[in-house]
């Protein structure tokens, strides 16, 4: 049983994070969702929607069009259509009257400063993030691009432990290849892990986190919420609290949207944003260069030998099992 994004109907009942709204502009802006073309925009009260991005009448892209008075405006015959995708407006007609049909409208709204889509009908609500507007945490955006891998060998690889030694040997993996011991909880949406392990403390993430030893522990509360999505709490023992968020995309089945942002309870002045992200933006572009190696088709029925596994695997074989069970076993997991 293996799985393809685009293949599996039941992930269209997902929200999914496409982009950070400040990247949205007056125009419409084309995206891809689960091999799906759709088109966002904002309407004159700044709220996002969706639609698929056709043209009902000649299957012009809408992407390529304006948005006018709220609403956008196909580029080939001036067809305009609402939030909800009905049409209103067809400028050949006499009267200027829409028909009484329209394009497919997908649920949309704005939570996190990030836009988010769901293609089908919500199976779960937004995931939380309980740091989000909590007194003395920042927040600080650090990228949101495409990598060439499946939005699960990402996720996976978020609660992989067994690979610091080797991919982030030129950052903070320490030599010591034995993975961390990581204690997991399961929850209605995907599971807790909670593990602590020791890491090189490099100049770079000296600075990053204000601390100066040669090497640094990390107690980290890791959450994993279906289908791809992570809030990791990292504590130092310097009482920095740095909460890595990541929400993975599917845009089909070899490729991800990768939004990440942080929420730290320091100050500009402690350090700098940018000091932030240069450093985050090391170890993902580690990560980056082993995953897009990776095969997108991820078997599920770990039973059947594609891969062989071993006792660090767990978070990502117990993903696996809750994903088969959800899109084929029912809702509850």
């Amino acid at each position: 049983m293996n799985m393809l994004a685009t293949q599996e109907p039941r992930l269209r009942d997902f929200w999914y994070c496409l982009f950070p709204m400040h990247e949205l502009s007056d125009a419409p802006r084309a995206f891809r969702l689960l091999g799906q073309d759709i088109v966002v925009w904002r309407d004159e009260d700044g709220r996002p929607h969706a639609v698929i991005d056709r043209c009902p009448h000649r299957s012009a892209r809408l992407s390529g069009g304006t948005v006018e008075e709220g609403r956008i405006v196909c580029p080939y015959h001036g067809w305009a259509f609402r939030g909800d995708g009905r049409c209103v407006s067809v400028p050949q007609s006499v009267t200027n009257a829409g028909p009484q049909f329209g394009v497919k409208a997908l649920h949309c709204t704005e939570r996190y400063g990030q836009v988010w889509v769901c293609p089908g009908e919500p199976a779960f609500d937004l995931p939380h993030v309980p740091h989000f507007e909590k007194p003395g945490y920042r927040q600080i955006f650090e990228f949101s691009e495409d990598w060439a891998c499946s939005a699960q060998r990402i996720i996976e690889n978020e609660f992989d432990t067994a690979h610091f030694s080797f991919v982030h040997k030129g950052s903070f993996g320490d030599s010591d290849p034995a993975p961390a011991r990581t204690d997991i909880t399961e929850t209605e949406t995907g599971f807790v892990a909670e593990l602590h392990f020791a890491v090189r403390n490099p100049e770079d993430m000296r600075d990053a986190l204000q601390m100066h030893d040669d090497n640094t522990v990390r107690n980290v509360i890791s959450r994993f919420i279906m289908p791809f999505y992570q809030i990791a709490e990292i504590n130092y023992p310097n009482g920095l609290t740095n909460v890595l968020v990541t929400w993975l995309t599917p845009v089909d089945d070899g490729t991800t949207r990768f939004n990440q942002f942080v929420m730290r309870n320091d100050r500009e002045e402690d350090v700098p944003a940018s000091q932030v992200r240069a450093f985050d933006r090391r170890i993902t572009s580690e990560d980056r260069q082993v995953l897009e190696l990776t095969d997108p088709m991820v078997p599920l029925d770990t039973s059947e030998g594609v891969e062989i596994h071993m006792a660090s695997d767990k978070p990502g074989l117990i993903m696996r099992r809750r994903m088969r069970e959800f899109l084929h076993g029912g809702k509850k997991a």
